[in-house]
């Protein structure tokens, strides 16, 4: 689902089979668990309610992108080198005053950064990843085939939308 281009590492779409179905734990924080349709991908991720509530059969696409920039930055470039105005640009992608190049970021409604922090090989087949984004936990199981891109200690955009 995603092109060579991209900075986007994993979408799917997900349907939420349960909302903190061990019960609510805190006043802004829900914990939803969700399988993908595409890739038979189960997930598991704290996010924040009143900023983007969802509820129990409800579908939404999820992205993990390494950058907001929409598109891949090139192989083998040093961030080191000098830059002219448009790379210049082009880094800062996304800025709290609305200044700067729009990104992903323009296309979801939710939007959390964090850091793959684990990566578990269950069986041969069927690996987990951990991210953290502040404190709100994700998990990631699935084939290790719709994982590859995703990579231990990396930064990670996650990206919703309904």
């Amino acid at each position: 689902m995603t092109s060579a281009a991209s900075n986007i590492v994993f979408d799917d779409i997900f349907t939420i089979s349960a909302v903190d179905k061990e019960g609510k734990k805190f006043d802004r924080v829900s914990r939803l668990y969700a399988h993908s349709k595409n890739y038979d991908m189960d997930l598991t991720l704290d996010y924040n309610v009143e900023l983007f509530p969802l509820k129990e059969e409800q579908s939404f696409a999820l992205a993990l992108a390494s950058s907001l920039a929409r598109e891949a930055t090139a192989p083998g470039r040093s961030s080191d080198a000098p830059a002219d105005d448009t790379e210049e640009k082009d880094r800062d992608v996304w800025r709290p005053d609305g200044k700067g190049r729009r990104g992903l970021e323009d296309d979801y409604d939710y939007v959390m950064y964090g850091k793959v922090y684990k990566f578990d090989g269950g069986t041969a087949e069927i690996v987990t990843a951990y991210a953290s984004f502040g404190g709100l936990l994700m998990s990631l199981t699935g084939s290790f085939r719709h994982m590859t891109n995703i990579v231990l200690g990396d930064p990670v955009y996650l990206l919703m939308r309904k």
